[in-house]
């Protein structure tokens, strides 16, 4: 069998990624066309800008990546471009009013994105600073205690404004879950290399010896309940979960922290009227289908709405459902692209998880490795929370679907995670 060289194997992963690029171009592009189509009946501008800009945006980061980062997965940007590219058709079907300012995030997320993934020399920056770093995102968040707002004038109060830019807000909790992983990646770097006899010994996992670890997570999720911001909190408490288990192969710890969240949600179902009302609604929503239960009732019909195939894009009713754009925007593609295009968005981040913890198991350094898993991980669990809830398999949490609802601070952290990826990738070959 033919082995390629290098230079062979990178041109080949390059034609991979241009042919899939192209191919989701293909995609966004005939639904744009479509929607223009249903909405204005002929093809207008209107509905053609954002997926002009998605276009640019796409091809300078694959020519930028071409140039400066040969060794790349290939499979990470094309993903990244689906998802995004999506996002905007929904985003002008669904709420398009807020399009040109997720555009704008688009592009500050892509030029983030293709910036870490070939800027850097190494990482250490991130690695030798975690206590800072994540002491700076903790801040952050506190300060939504004094400062916070919440744009749409109701509802917990999760956000700052960013001085001298005007109405432009920011959300630390989603810049809390990126410093989490550098925080608890390093910190377990670290414990990889002491004296193998400290780690038979059993320090390791030792309580004493996890107490810094244990004391800066209990620390967020004080922050976070305090807040009421109960996805985050949920993301963060699997994270943590998985991690530890991933450095230690401890199940005890696997087992201790499925018995506190669930000692956690039950006393959650009590102190707060948020929580209790998630999980009436998930449990049995349909005795207060016009009130309290209305949001994922109406996420139910659209579901079934679907059927395989779907109503077509802007010929089915996803507006029925408060805030569809943002929490609930799974059900959307679940009516106007049916099971076929739920299915393809679930593909299409088991495809990501998938790469990220190849690249995980590929890497050489503990520090990349609990990276990599520790951004698959938050991908997959924010995923899978959504989809679980907007479907009714699991209470809803508030989480948004990464790269596809609107949100810029969701969709600029999410850009940092996957240009960290796509750095990690080249470290494989």
């Amino acid at each position: 069998m033919r082995t390629f060289s290098v230079e062979e194997a990178q041109e080949v992963n390059g034609r991979r990624e241009r042919i899939l690029l192209l191919l989701t171009a293909v995609f966004v592009f005939i639904n744009a066309v479509s929607l223009s189509l249903v909405e204005d009946g002929g093809v207008t501008g209107a509905h053609l800008w954002a997926a002009g800009v998605w276009l640019l945006l796409m091809g300078a980061a694959h020519a930028v990546l071409h140039r400066f980062k040969p060794e790349r997965d290939p499979f990470l940007l094309p993903l990244l471009a689906l998802l995004t590219g999506w996002g905007l058709v929904l985003l002008d079907r669904l709420a398009a009013n807020f399009l040109w300012r997720q555009a704008v995030w688009l592009g500050v997320g892509t030029a983030v994105f293709t910036a870490i993934a070939i800027l850097p020399h190494n990482l250490r920056w991130l690695r030798r600073y975690r206590y800072t770093w994540l002491i700076g995102g903790l801040t952050l968040l506190a300060a939504t205690l004094i400062f916070g707002v919440n744009p749409s004038g109701y509802g917990a109060a999760l956000w700052l404004p960013i001085p001298l830019v005007g109405r432009v807000f920011f959300q630390p909790s989603e810049l809390l879950k990126l410093l989490l992983v550098v925080f608890l990646a390093s910190y377990f770097d670290e414990r990889e290399t002491l004296p193998q006899t400290d780690r038979v010994n059993g320090r390791f996992g030792d309580l004493p010896y996890l107490a810094p670890l244990l004391f800066m997570w209990g620390f967020c999720m004080i922050l976070l309940v305090w807040q009421q911001d109960l996805g985050a909190a949920a993301l963060f408490f699997i994270l943590f979960l998985s991690l530890l288990y991933l450095a230690t192969g401890e199940k005890r710890y696997v087992w201790s922290g499925l018995i506190l969240l669930l000692i956690a949600g039950v006393f959650a179902y009590f102190a707060f009227d948020l929580v209790a009302l998630r999980v009436e609604a998930w449990w049995n929503p349909w005795p207060d289908a016009q009130d309290r239960a209305f949001q994922i009732v109406q996420s139910l019909y659209a579901l079934a709405n679907g059927g395989l195939i779907g109503q077509g894009v802007g010929q089915g009713f996803p507006n029925y459902i408060p805030v569809v754009h943002s929490d609930f925007v799974f059900a959307a593609i679940a009516e106007e692209w049916g099971l076929v295009g739920s299915l393809s968005v679930v593909a299409a981040f088991a495809l990501l998880a998938q790469r990220g913890l190849k690249i995980g198991m590929m890497v050489k350094r503990p520090f990349q490795r609990y990276l990599a898993a520790g951004i698959t991980i938050l991908f997959s669990a924010q995923a899978i929370l959504i989809m679980g809830g907007v479907t009714k398999l699991l209470p809803l949490t508030g989480v948004t679907l990464p790269f596809i609802s609107y949100g810029g601070s969701s969709l600029l952290i999410s850009s940092v995670m996957a240009g960290l990826l796509l750095f990690l990738s080249g470290k494989t070959q």
